[in-house]
């Protein structure tokens, strides 16, 4: 197994990534484009990606859509390309976290530390079921009426962390501190966007939630208070 794969096309930059990974302890794969990326994946075991955007041929958006199909792997993705669609678009492909070139290689470092830190936490195996959901921690599937739902990474996050508080009111600012983490540079706002995702997903109807409830000023409560 190895911690790291680096997609990343520019030469100088992904040697830099390297080096400064591999003195931090981690053992690193460096790989200029998606295609390669992919052969590589199916040969090897790898912790966490970081991903590049802007790659030849496929990008970063497409490279994370097709990874998403097969694996549950952590992924970060690096881009100069700043704007919330952006940002937004990473993560509806699948992206666990997103930072901005240029970046600081100790807060790159920090967000890997807690992403690698949350997916250990998380293959404790558990079966969270409520109001027809059933969430399996271990799989990382959940079901709504035995029907499959097919949530990205932080839906999927969102989604535990409410069922474990079921019936608890929670603020924004806990549900993204529990999720993507205190140490984590992405902008709070996107716990609304991703409730609104996780709500057309598993709501009868989405503009009138009953699973997942707006508590005024407050946040969000999962199911009926108790």
């Amino acid at each position: 197994m190895t911690d790291i794969l680096i997609i990343e096309d520019d030469a100088e930059l992904g040697q830099l990534l390297s080096d400064f990974l591999k003195k931090e302890g981690y053992s690193v794969k460096l790989c200029s484009s998606a295609e390669e990326a992919l052969v590589l994946l199916k040969e090897n075991i790898f912790r966490l990606l970081l991903l590049d955007v802007m790659l030849p041929a496929m990008n970063g958006y497409e490279t994370c859509e097709m990874i998403r199909r097969n694996q549950d792997i952590p992924i970060i993705m690096m881009s100069a390309q700043t704007s919330e669609e952006n940002k937004l678009l990473g993560y509806e492909t699948g992206a666990d976290d997103y930072i901005d070139k240029p970046f600081s290689v100790k807060v790159l470092t920090a967000k890997i530390r807690a992403l690698m830190k949350r997916k250990t936490q998380s293959n404790t195996g558990r079966i969270l079921n409520y109001y027809g959901i059933s969430l399996d921690t271990a799989s990382r599937r959940v079901t709504l009426n035995n029907n499959e739902l097919k949530l990205n990474v932080k839906e999927f996050e969102l989604l535990q962390f409410l069922m474990e508080h079921e019936g608890e009111a929670i603020s924004k600012e806990d549900l993204f501190c529990a999720v993507w983490g205190t140490d984590c540079f992405t902008e709070p706002s996107t716990v609304s966007v991703h409730i609104r995702w996780l709500r057309e997903k598993i709501e009868q109807d989405p503009n009138s939630p009953q699973l997942i409830q707006t508590v005024w000023k407050i946040g969000y409560r999962f199911g009926a208070s108790k």
